[in-house]
């Protein structure tokens, strides 16, 4: 006897899984505590590491728009609703140590990433989309840093982290925090409202940061690293993760000796940073051999690695510690993060997947590590982070990348028509991409005919989980657009609606009119009319260097702001001269001015906050205009939010905020300016 597993769009599945793939058989998404309504999950598939269970009904049946998969009898309905099961949550000690954790510091390290600012609804639901994923901590910000992060992190906090799944998984909530008592006192009021709450403090280690950026002796940095850890235990926080920075470039025998002390003091998980991105794969995976060796407690506690990618190897060196005993590895989705970003959450579990249970012996266990993660999740992870952050993968970025399932040469064409193994390791099913058609997997073309149900497929099929009201913004730009370009709307543009509407919950002000005059021989001029918050519409018209200038100073002008623009990038998302047009800007406050936004950076101390923003449209104006409103309507949502917390929490003296380093900021003035327009 069997059973139908799922129906899902024709052909997706005629090949999905080869020899090659059996070494990794996708994990059933697992289901919420609440049901929902509608196709939430991208695909349901047999548990992971369990090769060879699903198989393709012989007959193949197929409806108009669907293929049938069939699972043996003997695997129950209800493990299909499963994750892997993962040991119990235990500070300081993971029960299997063939099993890995995956410490997510996407929402801390990932936004601080120039210009990839994120606002406290779209941490929330990044965080929402991890739990789906299934890492196992994180670590949602550093609480310190302004009024609008410690909310941010508190709301996660307190809703992600209590929000305990089927299955009995709850991710821990993590807040970082500098090594001092303010740092730590804030961090805990942060996350203590989780399930599983979790501080993570840190010192630098190096001989230049002491030296150079400290001001510290060895001894100072002991003692001060000593004291955060006791003060963090002191306000009942029993899961305590501690990290000496540039520890990449330290001293081995001061490694051992501060690392030591800590543990003494009530840390459980010691994460070991190669801040700069200076260790080869074997010179990291000896540290941290050499850590767990030598220091004093070395059994009582779990090593974290958090590597960064200055050199390309950030994926490498993580894996490297995972050989040498690591069992908990910090990463970000997409490797988002400082300067060159961070080991790639994706790169880092798909390896794991496919290469874990046999390249791994010669740690602890025995050498078949695994993780928890949904990997169908991954699709949709990458694709909403990239989407709030305004930063677009590269085509060619491994697992998430638009050219890592494309196969152009005619070789290799001619091999994956004849077998897909030839060329793929995995498929794109296994992380929640679907491959169907050009159009759809239902063989659908979109363009200004179409419903909202189509457009709704297609872009579920894409890895986009969007609720109804995005879903409804989305499908209006989409006829928009589809009224204005013949030949149907393709992928491409389908995705650059969704970046578009990305800021939605930002709205503040929008651009309602628009007209340009510009040549060769006139002065570039723009009238721009604009809704704000009120309900008002405002018009001005100014004068440029060009077109998009002449909009962006009306548009400063109508909303009241004081910014420099600093990136402005403008592609086409097709070819052709109908193709839409995609733009992303960043901005900066201009400082001292009316829009100041300064926040506490975990390591480079006090700065001004960027804000990014995108914006498509057939017409390249419109498009450059409602990517730069996007940007403002950010940066203005985010000093509300900073100026009503700051205001709510003041202190007694009256003129700092309870979070020190963070001030509120004056109330911001917009300027009405009504220009009479003359025919």
């Amino acid at each position: 006897m069997k059973f139908t597993a799922a129906v899902i769009s024709a052909a997706c599945f005629l090949d999905l899984f080869s020899s090659s793939a059996h070494a990794f058989t996708p994990r059933l998404p697992v289901t919420s505590p609440k049901k929902r309504q509608g196709l939430e999950e991208p695909m349901r598939v047999a548990a992971f590491g369990m090769p060879n269970l699903l198989v393709l009904d012989e007959r193949r049946r197929c409806t108009t728009s669907s293929t049938v998969l069939s699972l043996s009898s003997s695997v129950q309905e209800e493990d299909l609703y499963q994750r892997r099961p993962r040991p119990p949550y235990i500070p300081g000690h993971i029960p299997d140590p063939d099993y890995v954790r995956i410490f997510d510091t996407t929402l801390r390290d990932g936004e601080q990433s120039p210009g990839a600012t994120l606002t406290s609804t779209e941490k929330l639901e990044i965080a929402n989309m991890l739990a789906k994923l299934g890492v196992d901590i994180i670590e949602a910000g550093f609480p310190i840093a302004s009024p609008d992060d410690f909310n941010a992190v508190k709301q996660i906090a307190d809703i992600v982290g209590n929000n305990v799944f089927d299955d009995g998984y709850v991710p821990v909530i993590c807040g970082l925090s500098r090594a001092n008592e303010k740092d730590i006192q804030v961090a805990w009021d942060a996350v203590k409202g989780a399930k599983l709450p979790r501080v993570h403090t840190f010192i630098a280690t190096s001989k230049i940061h002491m030296e150079a950026k400290l001001k510290k002796t060895p001894d100072e940095v002991v003692e001060t690293a000593v004291n955060a850890v006791r003060f963090a235990k002191s306000l009942g926080c029993n899961d305590i993760e501690f990290s000496p920075e540039d520890a990449g470039r330290s001293d081995p025998e001061f490694l051992y000796r501060v690392l030591s002390a800590v543990i003494e003091a009530g840390a459980t998980t010691l994460n070991i940073p190669d801040t700069t991105g200076w260790n080869m794969p074997w010179e990291f995976g000896a540290l941290i051999k050499m850590l767990r060796e030598n220091v004093k407690g070395a059994d009582s506690v779990v090593f974290s690695t958090h590597c960064q990618n200055d050199l390309g190897l950030a994926t490498a060196n993580s894996l490297s510690g995972a050989l040498n005993g690591a069992r908990q590895l910090e990463c970000t989705i997409n490797g988002i993060g400082e300067r060159a970003g961070n080991a790639s959450l994706e790169e880092v579990v798909m390896s794991l997947a496919l290469k874990g249970a046999t390249h791994f012996s010669g740690g602890p266990g025995t050498g078949k590590l695994y993780t928890g993660v949904n990997p169908v999740y991954i699709t949709p992870t990458s694709k909403m982070v990239s989407e709030y952050t305004g930063m677009a993968c590269q085509p060619h970025k491994a697992i998430v990348g638009a050219n890592a399932f494309q196969h152009e040469s005619g070789i290799h064409q001619d091999g994956m028509i004849k077998n897909k193994q030839t060329y793929e390791i995995m498929t794109p099913e296994s992380i929640g991409l679907m491959r169907g058609e050009s159009q759809s997997g239902a063989g659908i073309v979109l363009g200004k005919h179409s419903g909202r149900n189509a457009v709704g497929t297609r872009l579920r099929e894409l890895g986009f989980d969007l609720d109804a009201d995005k879903l409804n913004a989305v499908f209006a730009r989409f006829k928009q657009v589809a009224e204005r370009k013949k030949g149907g709307i393709e992928d491409e543009d389908l995705e650059a609606l969704v970046l578009d509407q990305a800021g939605l919950s930002n709205m503040l002000w929008e651009v309602t009119g628009l007209q340009v005059a510009t040549g060769l021989s006139g002065i570039p001029t723009a009238t721009v009319k604009m809704m704000g918050p009120d309900g008002m519409e405002r018009y001005v018209a100014c004068t440029g260097t060009g077109p998009v200038d002449a909009v962006y100073k009306a548009i400063d002008q109508i909303m009241g702001v004081s910014v420099v623009l600093e990136t402005y990038q403008l592609n086409s998302v097709t070819e052709g001269i109908e193709a839409l047009a995609t733009t992303r800007v960043t901005i900066a406050p201009t400082s001292g001015g009316p829009n100041d936004s300064p926040y506490v950076h975990s390591q480079a101390g006090y700065r001004n906050r960027k804000f990014s923003g995108s914006g498509s449209d057939t017409d390249i104006i419109t498009s450059s205009a409602r990517a730069y409103v996007s940007a403002l309507n950010k940066l203005l949502k985010w000093n509300v939010r900073r100026r009503e917390k700051g205001r709510s929490e003041d202190v007694a003296n009256g003129s700092k905020s309870a979070f020190g380093d963070a001030y509120p900021a004056e109330p911001m003035e917009v300027q009405e300016v009504v220009h009479e327009v003359t025919s």
